[in-house]
């Protein structure tokens, strides 16, 4: 069965015309969508936003560098520090304004159990930014 017209006549070729009447029904249906959505994308909330009170921190915290050898000797910005030191120097650094981040650089061989001591003792102390110190992989 050919598609084609009523009649019943010899010619029974199939239709070769495309039917462009439900294609212009979508393209119509599309384009009433997107006029009826596009104000809507378009408008926005009006809102009255505070402005800042007070300017940003323009200057850089110092860094504080504290070293832990393999042995557990502490190292403040590399010099010495005795162990029964380290939570006043703590304390100091984290009363400063700003505060001061706190790199913490451990031999390989430290044990765990010391890095955890020195960065409960920091956070005791109050330092907010605390940070580990790596080589490179090459």
């Amino acid at each position: 069965m050919a598609f084609g017209g009523f009649n019943q006549g010899g010619g029974q070729a199939p239709m070769s015309e495309i039917n462009m009447v439900p294609l212009i029904d979508v393209m119509l249906v599309l384009l009433i969508v997107f006029m009826i959505t596009a104000p809507l994308l378009t408008h926005g909330v009006k809102i009255d936003l505070p402005a800042a009170s007070s300017a940003p921190n323009l200057e850089k915290p110092e860094t504080v560098t504290l070293a832990l050898d393999s042995e557990g000797r502490l190292f403040w910005n590399d010099q010495p520090l005795a162990e029964a030191d380290l939570a006043a120097r703590l304390a100091q650094a984290a009363a400063a304004t700003p505060q001061p981040e706190l790199h913490l650089r451990a031999d390989r061989d430290t044990r765990y159990q010391k890095i955890a001591e020195v960065m409960s003792a920091a956070r005791l102390a109050g330092v907010q930014k605390m940070g580990f110190i790596t080589v490179p992989a090459q």
